[in-house]
């Protein structure tokens, strides 16, 4: 029975890691050439989700879902939790720079696709992690469900941003769009930074 449970965990988490590496990559070079920030931060978000599944996975495989204690996981985490806040400054300036110079950035539909899929997969994973996790008491996956849907809201967040450019020529809402997704960022880096704090006490 455990080792059933183990088995679709690690499904869910490769594919967690294998998505959001695709994810990432169609993101941050679509983004880059269609000058659309919030796309590029959705991307490099979409890199760091995929270091919190392999955490997941390596916790899964040695055994130890429900232990806080060993030392490369506590580094793991940290740095996870660093991350978001590098990406949350990075997205925060580039947006405002973009507010203030009147940067204006192609009309993308593959970034509208991106994000749609996006909500629909996350939420999908989101469910599937967050059963798994309460009924097998896996804390590991419960606060990853966690950081997925946040990704869900990260999608939202997009899908409207690059909507309203896209449909009414709004361009300054994708550069409010990458606010709002680094305040999502800094807000995600902040609960996991406090949870590593409390798994310490």
């Amino acid at each position: 029975m455990q080792e059933h449970t183990n088995n679709k965990i690690l499904k869910l988490s490769y594919f967690t890691v294998i998505y959001n590496i695709i994810e990432g990559i169609v993101s941050v070079l679509s983004g880059s050439s269609l000058n659309t920030i919030s796309l590029i931060g959705f991307g490099f978000d979409s890199f760091i989700e995929s270091i919190s599944g392999g955490i997941v996975i390596w916790k899964t495989k040695k055994g130890a879902a429900n232990s806080h204690d060993d030392p490369i996981e506590a580094k793991a985490i940290k740095f996870i939790a660093l991350s978001f806040f590098v990406l949350a400054g990075y997205v925060l300036y580039e947006s405002i720079q973009k507010l203030l110079n009147h940067q204006v950035p192609h009309q993308s539909w593959l970034g509208i696709a991106i994000a749609g899929i996006s909500i629909v997969v996350m939420l999908g994973l989101y469910y599937q992690k967050k059963r798994i996790g309460i009924d097998t008491h896996n804390r590991a996956l419960v606060a990853d469900s966690k950081q997925t849907l946040a990704c869900v809201w990260l999608s939202v967040t997009l899908l409207i941003g690059l909507g309203l450019n896209y449909l009414f020529g709004l361009w300054w809402t994708d550069a409010v769009a990458g606010i709002i997704i680094s305040i999502l960022l800094f807000k995600e880096g902040y609960h996991i930074y406090k949870e590593k704090h409390l798994c310490e006490c």
